[in-house]
C-alpha cells in the first residue's frame, strides 16, 4: 500500500510540473587540457553596459584555454561583422586557433561566422543550451571582469572602456591558482615587467648586462617548455580536486530513449525564473551528459541538452478493476478475480460455479455496481465528530528570502 501510494503521488503531473529543481546535479566531465597556446579560446559577451563616451556598450572577451590569457574588446554593437574584425585583430598577434568555443548566441552561429570559421579552418565547437558551466573559463572571467570595472570606472560609468587595457595588463601579471603561472609567463616565456619591476629596479639600481640573442632565444625556449609541463601538471591537480569536490553531491542519470522526461527552462516573462515544461521524449543519447528531445509544441523539434535541465516524468497509470468472486462449498473456500469494466460487464467464466451459484450471482454482476466515481447510499448514516476549542497547531518553518 505505501509502495502503491507513493507512486500515485509522484505521477501527479501538475505536481511535477510546477515543484522545484530538486534533481541531482551529474557528475563533472572534465574538459580535456590544451598545451599549445590559441590552440582552443572561449569567447562571450559581457553587455549591455552603461553607454561610454565613445558610444561602446559591449565587451566581447576572449580567453585562451592553455596559457589563461584574457582579451577584451569595447564595442558598439554585437553583430557578426564587428565580431569577425576582433578575432582578425587577435589572430594578427597570436595567430589562428583551431577550436573557438561559444555558446548558442545568434552572432556566433551567424551564416558569417560560419563562413570566417570556414576559411581559417576553425572549428566551431558550442555549448548545450541553457548550460554555460561548459565554458566555465569565460564564464569566471566575465565575473571578475565586472568586479574589476566596479571598482575603477566613475560615478557615471561612461569612462569603462578606458579602464580595460589597464586591467587587462593587472589581470595578466597574476599567477592563477589553476597553472601556477601568469597568462604572460606562459605565453612569453618571461614574466612582465609591471609597475612593482620598475620600483624594484629603482631601489635595487642594478643593471642588467645584455645576452647574446641566439642564447636568449635558447633560454626562452627551455624555459617555454618546462613551464608548459608544470602547468599541465598543476591543470590536472586542479582538474581532479575540482571534480573530486563536486561530484559529493553528483549522482549518475541514465535515460533510454522513448522515456518521458521534463525539460527546465527559462520564462519567457523573465530568464532569470525556470519552471518545467512537458513531458517530452527522448530520443537518443549524443553524449556522456547530453539528450536529444523531441518537442512537437517548438519551432525546431529536435534539441540537445544537458542531463542537469531534465528529470523524470512519471506517468499515471489507473489501476486496473477487478471482481472478486468467492465461492464457499463443503467448509472449502475458492477465491478468484475478473477484470471489469465501467460501461458493461466483460465475459466472466463462471464454469467453476454450479447452476444455482451462478443464477445466484448474476444480479450482482450489475455495471452500475463498478464505477470509478463513488455514489451515495441512505441505509447508513455516519456522524463526524469535530473537537471544538481545539488550537490548531503548525510547526514553524524558515521564510524564504
Amino acid at each position: 500500500m505505501y509502495t502503491q501510494i507513493t507512486k500515485f503521488c509522484k505521477s501527479c503531473e501538475k505536481c511535477q510540473l510546477t515543484a522545484g529543481k530538486g534533481v541531482a546535479q551529474a557528475r563533472l566531465q572534465s574538459l580535456p587540457i590544451i598545451g599549445t597556446p590559441f590552440e582552443r579560446i572561449g569567447m562571450d559577451i559581457v553587455g549591455p553596459l552603461e553607454r561610454s563616451s565613445t558610444g561602446n556598450r559591449f565587451i566581447l572577451v576572449l580567453c585562451d584555454y592553455a596559457t589563461r590569457y584574457p582579451e577584451a574588446f569595447p564595442l558598439r554593437s554585437i553583430k557578426a561583422k564587428q565580431i569577425a574584425n576582433c578575432l582578425l585583430q587577435l589572430f594578427s598577434r597570436v595567430g589562428v586557433a583551431q577550436e573557438i568555443l561559444t555558446d548558442c548566441g545568434t552572432n556566433f552561429m551567424s551564416k558569417l561566422l560560419k563562413q570566417v570559421y570556414q576559411l581559417l579552418g576553425i572549428k566551431g565547437i558550442r555549448t548545450t543550451p541553457y548550460h554555460p558551466q561548459t565554458d566555465g573559463l569565460v564564464e569566471r572571467y566575465n565575473k571578475t571582469l565586472k568586479h574589476m570595472l566596479r571598482k575603477f570606472v566613475s560615478s557615471t560609468g561612461a569612462d569603462w572602456d578606458q579602464w580595460l587595457p589597464y586591467l587587462l595588463f593587472t589581470y595578466r601579471e597574476v599567477p592563477q591558482s589553476s597553472t601556477g603561472f601568469s597568462p604572460f609567463e606562459l605565453l612569453y616565456g618571461r614574466q612582465v615587467r609591471g609597475p612593482l619591476d620598475l620600483l624594484r629596479d629603482y631601489w635595487e639600481q642594478t643593471e642588467n648586462e645584455g645576452d647574446n640573442i641566439i642564447a636568449y632565444v635558447i633560454k626562452m625556449r627551455e624555459r617555454l617548455e618546462a613551464m608548459a609541463a608544470l602547468a599541465q601538471e598543476n591543470l590536472r591537480e586542479a582538474q581532479q580536486h575540482q571534480k573530486t569536490w563536486f561530484d559529493q553531491k553528483a549522482r549518475e542519470r541514465v535515460f533510454s530513449p522513448g522515456q518521458k522526461v521534463l525539460l527546465l527552462l527559462p520564462t519567457s516573462d523573465n530568464k532569470l525564473l525556470a519552471k518545467w515544461h512537458g513531458p517530452y521524449d527522448v530520443t537518443k543519447k549524443v553524449g556522456n551528459v547530453t539528450y536529444e528531445l523531441y518537442m512537437p509544441d517548438r519551432q525546431k523539434k529536435r534539441q540537445v541538452f544537458h542531463v542537469n535541465l531534465l528529470k523524470e516524468f512519471h506517468v499515471r497509470q489507473e489501476p486496473a478493476q477487478q471482481l472478486l468472486v468467492r465461492v464457499v462449498q463443503d467448509e472449502e473456500v475458492t477465491e478468484k478475480y475478473f477484470p471489469t469494466c465501467t460501461e458493461e460487464i466483460v465475459a466472466i467464466d463462471l464454469s467453476h460455479l454450479s447452476p444455482s451459484q451462478q443464477e445466484s450471482i448474476q444480479p450482482l454482476l450489475d455495471p452500475s455496481l463498478f464505477k470509478e466515481t463513488p455514489g451515495f447510499t441512505s441505509l447508513v448514516q455516519h456522524k463526524i465528530r469535530l473537537k471544538k476549542d481545539a488550537p490548531v497547531r503548525q510547526r514553524s518553518y524558515r521564510i524564504p528570502e
